[in-house]
Order: structure tokens, then C-alpha cells, then sequence
């Protein structure tokens, strides 16, 4: 068995490596752990504590795949509960549909008695606040939020210039290979923006026959490569796990225009081997890691491809 999440795990990694441990279904585990990282406001681009649109409301996103079935669960922009991976799975399990969005996405988990609460702490208020502050002019405060948004979602610096997500993938005792992911978003994102991770196949892609990719930083880049499924898809084509992520990172690096800051992406194969490559990110890349025999998940460094 194997297990490989992204920096932000931390406060559920180990709870997805005791879950496998002891033989449980790999998606399940995942989501489970997913559920630790939401609640916990030290993770300030996941769920409680995250970063809030330009509005300053709270719109978070998840998705699960099952690459036995290649079923998919997806939300996004979603308001007002605590677990959008759980709601997702939902999504999976209980409708012919794959994603629900915004309002709709909101109806479903009332319906199916999801965690409801406010994910916007106090802290996150204060610094949107002054971040749009610095963005406006006096005039533009005084009649906020009836301003056009598309400037100040653009010119807000990012506080911690992160545009992250939680990613976990597994293969299990079954050898069913799993992904899901979980995200905030980008701060200051424009209302309704959706980035990769609700999107399956650019965020994230599981097939139990080859192998499961996920991506975090720069959601526009990997919707515009299909980067998870590609990865996925390259090794379909023959290709090994480590050429096959090479090859999606060529795809990215292709991309001359647009917000092209950067990707990482986390991937594993069928054989239970893993690849972290980071395109362009700033700051120290790590990733955690967890597989039969190792006594607990430990946090390794990425590789790290700059090429500007």
C-alpha cells in the first residue's frame, strides 16, 4: 500500500496511514484524513481558516475519484459547510452526477445533513480587509463591494503568495488507487471562480489499471493541460511514472501566457512508486509519504524544475 499527500496534510496524513493500515477502503481513508486538514485553521488555504474571495466569503471546492470505477464526486464554490470532500463523496455516492456548484452544491449538503458552519475566521476577515484596502482608493472603500471586482481580485496580494490545496492519493490493500482533494482557493479569487481541484483530470485523476495524479498551486495552469489526467494517460501510453510527469511538465512549461506562476504535481503508479515534481513554485516544496512497513508518513522533498 502507498499513500502520498501534498505539504498541507499534516493534520490528517497520519490518520489516512492508520486507516490503510488496518485495511480500510482507500477512498474512504483519504476523505477522512481530507476531514482533519479542513478543520484545522493553521492550513490557511483549506476549508476552516482558509483565505475568502473578493468578497470575503468562504467558497470551497473538493473532489473524489475511485479508480476501480472511475466514478468522480465533485464541488465547488460551495458555501456555508465545514467538509467539501464529504460533501463530494455525496455527490459520488447518492446522484447521476459527477459536480454541483455553488447554490446547488449548498441545497445538496443541507439535504444529505452535511456539517454546516462559517469557515471564515476572524483573522482571515481582518487581513482580506486590509489587503483590499491597500487596493482601493478612499472613494472605492466607501462603496465597497459595489466597485468592480476584477482589479482588486487581481492586484490583492496573496498573504502568503500560496494558491494550495490538499491532494491525497493511495493504492490500498485491494490495489484500488484513490485521489481526493480539498481547497479554499486562491485569496481574493474572484466570486465563483473554480480552480483545478474540482475539476477532474486537471486537478486530480485516478485509474486503478495505471495510476493517479493530483496538483496543487496554480489551478488555471492545470485546467489548461488536463495535467492529472495527462499524467495518467502518459502512462497508459507506455510511459514510466517518472517520464510520464516529465512529459506533463513540458505541457505546462509550454504555456507563454495567462497566470502561469507554477505547478506541483504529486503522482503514483500501479507498482506503488510516486513522483513530486514542483514547475516554477516558490519557497521549500515538501510532500508526505507513507507506505506498507514504515511506521508513520514522512515529509520529503519535491524536485524542483525552474525555468524562469
Amino acid at each position: 500500500m502507498i499513500l502520498l499527500a501534498n505539504s498541507e496534510a499534516h493534520p490528517g496524513i497520519e490518520e489516512s496511514a492508520r486507516r490503510l493500515q488496518e485495511g480500510e477502503d482507500g477512498l474512504t481513508s483519504l476523505i477522512e484524513g481530507i476531514k482533519l486538514v479542513e478543520l484545522d485553521p493553521r492550513v490557511r488555504t483549506v476549508g476552516y481558516g482558509g483565505w475568502p474571495n473578493v468578497l470575503g466569503e468562504m467558497e470551497l471546492d473538493g473532489s473524489v475519484m475511485d479508480g476501480d470505477s472511475l466514478r468522480t464526486g465533485a464541488v465547488g464554490a460551495l458555501k456555508g459547510y465545514m467538509h467539501p470532500v464529504d460533501v463530494a463523496h455525496r455527490v459520488m455516492t447518492d446522484l447521476n452526477h459527477e459536480i454541483l456548484v455553488g447554490e446547488g452544491a449548498a441545497i445538496f449538503a443541507k439535504e444529505i445533513g452535511a456539517v454546516a458552519g462559517d469557515n471564515l475566521i476572524d483573522d482571515s476577515k481582518q487581513v482580506w480587509w486590509e489587503k483590499l484596502e491597500q487596493a482601493m482608493t478612499p472613494e472605492e472603500q466607501a462603496t465597497f463591494p459595489n466597485v468592480p471586482l476584477a482589479p482588486l481580485s487581481n492586484n490583492a496580494t496573496d498573504p502568503e503568495r500560496v494558491r494550495d490545496t490538499t491532494v491525497f492519493l493511495s493504492s490500498d490493500i485491494n490495489k484500488k488507487i484513490s485521489v481526493a482533494t480539498s481547497t479554499s482557493g486562491w485569496a481574493w479569487k474572484y466570486p465563483g471562480r473554480l480552480g483545478d481541484s474540482p475539476i477532474i483530470g486537471a486537478g486530480s485523476y485516478a485509474d486503478s489499471r495505471y495510476g493517479a495524479c493530483a496538483c496543487t498551486h496554480t489551478g488555471e495552469m492545470a485546467i489548461r493541460c488536463s495535467t492529472s489526467h495527462a499524467v495518467v494517460l502518459y502512462m497508459k501510453m507506455g510511459m514510466s511514472l517518472d517520464d510520464a510527469v516529465y512529459e506533463a511538465i513540458k505541457d505546462l512549461d509550454y504555456l507563454k501566457d495567462g497566470y502561469t506562476e507554477g505547478v506541483t504535481i504529486h503522482a503514483i503508479d500501479r507498482f506503488n512508486n510516486h513522483k513530486v515534481v514542483s514547475l516554477n513554485c516558490p519557497g521549500n516544496i515538501t510532500y508526505w509519504f507513507w507506505e506498507t512497513g514504515m511506521d508513520k508518513p514522512e515529509e520529503r522533498q519535491a524536485e524542483v524544475i525552474m525555468t524562469k
